[in-house]
């Protein structure tokens, strides 16, 4: 397995390799430490299986260095490293298509578990982004309706496999452990999670997951 980490940060680049050796003795690496690198191994190197990339390094613009990432990678997980735990930054980058977001303040252990997650076809979202969701009505819950009767109407567009996925999904667990616990393909587990979006009228896991603990039971 190859990792792709960009940083400009010496230290944090080593420290970043000694901790994620730990996923195995086929663990390689490769660098960039600018964008001007960044942007010469995404397009020039084999794709990697991971990438690791810091919000802010020399010869960015803004997220322009992770979207243009994401483009030239299809189907790579990428990871964001950063300094910043803002929220609204978070979900900036989830909605732009990052399976991750770590602060650096983190420990290593918290890092190397995420990164699993990630691997496994999860995403890693930070405690304090799921707590900021919560603080405000999503869009299930727009106009001001109920609870109770959101609860019933969920119940009545959703199959009870669908509310399944959306159980499991709440508990933080990827793609592939979902399917393997319910016994299902993870082609059709993407499936119902397709239609649980439209349901509760959300873009992507972070969101269902806020409007899944406004279920009773989930």
């Amino acid at each position: 397995m190859r990792i792709l980490i960009a940083d400009d940060h010496r230290l944090i680049v080593e420290g970043v390799k000694v901790k994620l050796a730990e996923l195995g003795a086929d663990t390689e690496f490769s660098v960039a430490m600018d964008v001007g690198e960044l942007r010469h191994s995404i397009q020039n190197d084999p794709p990697p299986d991971l990438a690791l990339i810091d919000l802010t390094m020399p010869g960015g613009d803004g997220n322009a260095h992770l979207a243009e990432t994401i483009r030239h990678l299809p189907g790579v997980p990428v990871i964001v490293l950063s300094g910043s735990e803002d929220p609204s930054l978070i979900k900036e980058l989830l909605a732009m298509g990052v399976q991750g977001f770590i602060p650096k303040a983190y420990s290593p252990e918290v890092m190397l578990s995420a990164v699993r997650l990630v691997l496994c076809g999860g995403v890693y979202v930070p405690p304090m982004l799921l707590q900021e969701l919560g603080n405000f009505a999503g869009a299930a819950t727009a106009h001001g309706e109920p609870a109770a009767s959101l609860e019933d109407r969920l119940r009545k567009l959703l199959t009870e496999r669908q509310i399944d996925v959306l159980r499991l999904l709440s508990q933080g667990k990827p793609n592939k452990v979902i399917a393997r616990d319910l016994g299902i393909s993870e082609g059709t587990v993407k499936i119902h999670l397709a239609a649980i979006f439209r349901a509760l009228n959300v873009r992507n896991r972070v969101e269902a997951v806020v409007a899944s603990r406004r279920i009773s039971g989930l």
